[in-house]
C-alpha cells in the first residue's frame, strides 16, 4: 500500500470536482460496497467524480501518487476489480444519467449508470437496446466485455449497438471516440474491456421492444435434466431473432407463481421470451408444452422492465459470488451428461447454472467486426455460479465451480470464455478468449493509449 502524502490529499479535496473518502470517513465503507461480498478491498481513496475532467483529475492524482487504479461502474463484479487494495477507486457512481432521442433511436448514460437507470428511460418511449439479465449491472462493465441479455437474438451483443463513447485517457485527454474519429479504439470498446481508458459516458443505438413482451417458463425435475437440453437442442436452429432462450438449472423460488410442492425444489427451467404478438408466442413455446410434461409453469405478458428484473432476487447485493463459464459450440450429449451429473452437486441452494442460447442477430456480425472474444458460431455460454451466504458453503460450491468447469471443458472451445464471466482474469484465459489475433491486435491499441498498463485492475490486456 502506497502512503498518500496529506499535502496531497488535502490539495485534491480542495479541488475535486466530487466526493473524496479515505479510511476513517463516514461514508467510507459505503462507498466501498461492492456487489460481491466474498470481496472485501480497502482503497487508500475513494473518489467519485461527476465530470469527465473530474476523472482526469483523479487519474493524474493517482499516477503522481504511485496509486494502482481501479475503475468501479455498477459494482456487479464476480472478481471485484472495482476495488484496489491500498490504491485509488474512481467510482462513477455519480455519473448515471440517461437521455434519450426517441426520434433517433439513441441513448446516451454515464459512465455510472446501471440498465436499470437506462432500461427505465428507453421503455418510456418502447425502445431498448441489449442489456443483462439482472438490472444493478453496471452499462459500463458489461458493455465493455461484450454484454449478452434478452435480446442477443434481435440486437445483438450491448457492444454490437455501442455508436460511440467519451473516454478520459491515462495522460488526462478527453476523448470522444466513434468509428469516424477513432476508428481503431472504437473497435477495442466493442469487448476489450477497460483497458483503453475510464469510458465516461455511452451512446448506444435503440429498437423497438415493449413495453410488453411475452414470458413462458417452464420447470422441470433433475431426472429430467437430459430431456430439457434435447429438447432446447432441437427447438433452436428454428427461432426467430424476435425471440430468446434461455436455460438455467436452479432452486425453484418461493414465489407465488410457483406452487408449494416445488418452492425451493432443484432442477431446470426453460424460459422462452417472444418479443411479438401473443399468438405468435404461442407458436414458440408449442414444441415445449408439447414435448414432455414439466412440474410447473408460467405463460404470461409482462412489462419488458419487469423482464429485465426477473432475476435481480438470484443475485441480491452483498452476497458471495464465484463463477467459471465456457463457449459450446453445439450441446453434445457429452456436456449433457457432465451437465447432469454435476448440477446435483452443488450445496447451495442459490447456486446456479444459466445456460445463454446465441444465434440471430449476434451470429450475423462478422468476428472480426468487435472485440469480443467470443465466435459468433458460439450457440451456448455455460455459466457455473456458486452463490452463497455462509462462507464455509461458499466455500464448497467454489471447489463444485472449479470442478465442473474442469469436466465440461473438453467439450468446450477451449479454455477461452467470456471475460464478463471470469472472477478471476488468468492471462492465458485472457489470452485464449480473444485468441491470438484480436489479442494482438488489442495489445496494440493498449500500446497507444496506456503504454505503461495503469488501467490493470481488470481482464488486462498487456500493452504491445
Amino acid at each position: 500500500m502506497t502512503d498518500v502524502r496529506a499535502g496531497d490529499l488535502d490539495a485534491l479535496r480542495t479541488t475535486f470536482d466530487g466526493a473524496v473518502f479515505v479510511p476513517g470517513d463516514a461514508p467510507y465503507d459505503g462507498a466501498r460496497s461492492i456487489w460481491n461480498g466474498d470481496i472485501d478491498r480497502r482503497p487508500a481513496v475513494i473518489v467519485q467524480p461527476v465530470s469527465p475532467a473530474a476523472v482526469a483529475a483523479a487519474i493524474r492524482f493517482g499516477r503522481q501518487s504511485g496509486l494502482e487504479i481501479s475503475v468501479r461502474g455498477g459494482g456487479h463484479n464476480f472478481s471485484g476489480s472495482a476495488l484496489v487494495d491500498g490504491g485509488l477507486t474512481i467510482d462513477l457512481s455519480a455519473m448515471r444519467d440517461v437521455s434519450v432521442d426517441p426520434g433517433a433511436r439513441r441513448v446516451t448514460c454515464g459512465g455510472g449508470a446501471t440498465w436499470l437507470d437506462v432500461d427505465a428511460a428507453t421503455q418510456e418511449h418502447a425502445l431498448a437496446v441489449p442489456g443483462g439479465f439482472v438490472s444493478h449491472t453496471g452499462v459500463g462493465g458489461l458493455t465493455l466485455g461484450g454484454g449478452f441479455g434478452w435480446l442477443s437474438r434481435l440486437g445483438g451483443l450491448s457492444c454490437d449497438n455501442l455508436l460511440g463513447a467519451e473516454l478520459v485517457t491515462v495522460d488526462g485527454d478527453i476523448l470522444r471516440v466513434t468509428d469516424a474519429s477513432e476508428p481503431e479504439l472504437m473497435w477495442a470498446l466493442r469487448g476489450g474491456g477497460g483497458n483503453f481508458g475510464v469510458v465516461t459516458s455511452f451512446e448506444f443505438g435503440l429498437r423497438p421492444v415493449g413495453p410488453l413482451i411475452n414470458l413462458g417458463l417452464f420447470f422441470y425435475g433433475l431426472d429430467q435434466g437430459g430431456d430439457v437440453f434435447r429438447l432446447v437442442r432441437e427447438m433452436l436452429p428454428t427461432m426467430p431473432d424476435e425471440s430468446f432462450v434461455f436455460v438455467v438449472g436452479l432452486n425453484a423460488p418461493p414465489e407465488p407463481f410457483v406452487p408449494e410442492q416445488y418452492q425451493f425444489a432443484p432442477g431446470y427451467a426453460i424460459v422462452v421470451v417472444g418479443f411479438g404478438s401473443a399468438e405468435q408466442h404461442a407458436e414458440l413455446i408449442a414444441p415445449v408444452t408439447g414435448a414432455m410434461p414439466c412440474l410447473w409453469n408460467l405463460v404470461t405478458p409482462m412489462p419488458y422492465v419487469q423482464l429485465q428484473q426477473m432475476f435481480d432476487p438470484s443475485a441480491p447485493w452483498g452476497i458471495r459470488g464465484y463463477e467459471k463459464a465456457v463457449y459450446l459450440d453445439e450441446m453434445s450429449d457429452g456436456a449433457i451428461d457432465v451437465i447432469t451429473r454435476c448440477l446435483p452437486q452443488k450445496a447451495s441452494p442459490m447456486s446456479l447454472l444459466p445456460i445463454f442460447t446465441l444465434g440471430g442477430a449476434f451470429g450475423r456480425v462478422p468476428d472480426d467486426a468487435t472485440a469480443f472474444g467470443g465466435s459468433r458460431s458460439t450457440r451456448y455460454i455455460v455459466n457455473i455460479a456458486a452463490i452463497a451466504e455462509a462462507p464455509d458453503v461458499f466455500d464448497a460450491d467454489r471447489a463444485w465451480v472449479r470442478a465442473f468447469w474442469s469436466d465440461l471443458v473438453p467439450f468446450a472451445a477451449g479454455i477461452g470464455s467470456y471475460v464478463n464471466f471470469m472472477s478471476e482474469f488468468e492471462e492465458d484465459r485472457v489470452r485464449a478468449s480473444y485468441g491470438s489475433a484480436k489479442y494482438e491486435r488489442l495489445a496494440a491499441v493498449k500500446a497507444r493509449y496506456d503504454p505503461d498498463n495503469v488501467l490493470h485492475i481488470n481482464a488486462n490486456v498487456v500493452p504491445a
